[in-house]
C-alpha cells in the first residue's frame, strides 16, 4: 500500500438492505448480492485509477520511465549496476541531500539516508593539510558501496577538498578484571662472623 493510498479516504462499505443481500430470502446467494459486490469492485478500481497519478509523483513508487525523468530534473545519474531501489532513494532524497551537503553532520545523514550506515567524517585533521577530509567506515561498508561513495562525494562533496577513506575494523575484546591481593614480606638475613 503506497503512501498516497494510506492518505486517501477509504471507500465506505455499503450495507445492503436485507431483501438484497442475497441470503435472507433464499438459501442460495441470488443476483442482488452479485450486483452490489460488482459495483463496489468497480468503485475500488476507479479509486485506484484516481490515485495512480499521485503514486507517479513519488520516486519510490513511480514507473521507471518517469523515474528517469525525475532523475534528470534533479541532476542524478544512475551509475553502472546500481540497484533500482537505491536509485529511487537517491532521486527521492536529492533535494534534502543537496541541502545537507554543506556540513559534516549533513554529510553523515546523507550516508545514513542512502543505506551506507554510520560513517565518521573528520576535517581539519591535526598535522595534515587543511583540505583533507577523512571518511572513516568499515571494510564491508567500503566494499559494498564503493561506487555509491564515489558518486556521493563527486555530487555532494565540497570543492577544493581531497577525500580519503580510513577503513576501521571493529574488534571485540574481552577483558577480565580480577583483584590482585599480594602480600609482600621483606626478610633480611645478616651473616655474622
Amino acid at each position: 500500500m503506497s503512501e498516497q493510498d494510506k492518505k486517501a479516504p477509504a471507500l465506505p462499505k455499503t450495507i445492503i438492505p436485507w431483501w438484497q443481500d442475497g441470503t435472507t430470502t433464499t438459501d442460495v446467494i441470488k443476483e442482488p448480492y452479485f450486483l452490489s459486490k460488482g459495483v463496489h469492485t468497480f468503485f475500488v478500481k476507479i479509486r485506484g485509477w484516481l490515485l495512480y497519478p499521485l503514486q507517479q509523483s513519488d520516486a519510490l513508487t513511480c514507473s521507471e520511465s518517469l523515474l528517469k525523468l525525475m532523475a534528470w530534473d534533479k541532476d542524478i545519474e544512475r551509475f553502472n549496476n546500481e540497484p533500482l531501489d537505491l536509485f529511487r532513494k537517491r532521486v527521492k532524497f536529492a533535494a534534502i541531500n543537496a541541502k545537507d551537503s554543506g556540513s559534516v553532520a549533513g554529510f553523515i545523514r546523507i550516508f545514513e539516508r542512502l543505506g551506507v550506515g554510520f560513517v565518521q567524517v573528520n576535517e581539519r585533521l591535526p598535522e595534515r593539510d587543511w583540505d583533507i577530509i577523512s571518511i572513516r567506515l568499515s571494510d564491508s561498508q567500503l566494499s559494498e558501496n564503493f561506487e555509491l561513495l564515489g558518486t556521493l562525494i563527486k555530487h555532494y562533496g565540497r570543492t577544493c577538498r581531497r577525500y580519503e577513506y580510513q577503513v576501521v575494523n571493529p574488534v571485540q575484546w574481552t577483558i577480565s578484571a580480577t583483584p590482585l591481593d599480594w602480600q609482600q614480606e621483606c626478610s633480611v638475613a645478616v651473616l655474622e662472623e
